[in-house]
């Protein structure tokens, strides 16, 4: 593929899912959200007292990942400018998103470090770590860069929506409440974006699709812990197989791109589309199997609740 000429093709679209974009998106201030309040001085070299954390490990490790993801921004912005350019409704998206997004590490720190929910000194070890270091997905086109950051929005959403249900405090809830709207908007650009690369070159999108699906993971590599983190997370039911396949791959790449309809594909990609709705197919299977594993693990704490 022409990767020049096609993106020159889309832009328009990009210009005008911009603007669709800057009509739905709500203006709001990161200290007006935080409940300063409760916080209080820190000492130089105070240790962290866990017990003034209430939240639990899987809830702090989404908590932890979420912020120190934020946090590598500048490598994020670095890798749509390589994907995109920088001129045009291009350059003028990658440098909204990055704004938008810079406001939800924002106001996730600063909630944390009120709270003292998570140690601040090795969060911040960690961020030192993580920067670094400055290491992101990087996908090998800039149709797989779309076709990414489609799923990984929509993923993060589902993430902070779960992890604000999960902190027990309004407060927090209606941070990552915020948090996700705006991922959800993130989401909905890069999705209907993908429709209009699917309309201009169905088999090459496709095959980034499959390319994306098939190997997708939730951005985090490189964060210290981050396997640990990552399964605390998903026994936690913050992010697991069963909510990507229900709430990522099912409405987003079967319901909204409709790959099974796509017509007029190369041989290559008709190979992809089998290749894609076979791990398709295992992933439901896995989701299946998480799913009723979660429910014997709720069903058995009622049971001993109900018990006691």
């Amino acid at each position: 593929m022409n990767f020049e000429g096609f993106l020159k093709e889309l832009e328009p679209t990009v210009g005008s899912l911009m603007t669709k974009h800057l009509g739905m998106s709500k203006e709001w201030f990161p200290h007006e959200l935080v409940p300063w309040s409760r916080g209080r001085d820190f000492v130089a070299g105070e240790e962290w007292d866990s017990s003034s954390s209430t939240i639990s490990p899987g809830t702090r490790s989404a908590l932890f990942v979420n912020l120190l993801t934020e946090d590598n921004l500048p490598y994020y912005f670095n890798a749509l400018l390589a994907a995109f350019g920088s001129d045009d409704s291009w350059g003028a998206w990658a440098r909204r998103w990055t704004a938008e997004e810079h406001r939800h590490s924002i106001v996730i720190r600063d909630y944390l470090t009120v709270t003292r929910l998570i140690d601040p000194i090795t969060l911040e070890r960690s961020r030192m770590n993580q920067v670094s270091n400055g290491i992101v997905p990087e996908p090998v086109s800039p149709v797989d860069t779309i076709a990414y950051v489609t799923l990984q929005e929509l993923a993060t959403r589902v993430a902070h929506r779960n992890t604000g249900k999960l902190i027990g405090d309004e407060v927090g809830f209606a941070i990552m409440a915020r948090v996700a709207s705006d991922e959800n908007l993130h989401h909905l650009f890069y999705r209907d974006l993908t429709l209009a690369a699917l309309e201009r070159n169905p088999s090459e999108t496709l095959e980034a699709i499959e390319r994306q699906v098939r190997s997708f993971s939730m951005p985090g590599t490189g964060i210290d812990g981050f396997t640990e983190h990552s399964k605390n997370i998903a026994k936690e039911g913050i992010y697991d197989f069963s909510l990507h396949y229900d709430q990522i791959i099912v409405p987003v790449v079967l319901r909204n791109w409709r790959i099974c309809e796509l017509s007029g594909l190369t041989p290559e990609a008709d190979a992809a589309r089998e290749r894609l709705m076979k791990f398709i197919a295992r992933l439901e299977v896995a989701a299946r199997r998480t799913r009723a594993r979660r429910d014997d693990i709720e069903g058995a704490a009622q049971s001993n609740m109900d018990r006691s």
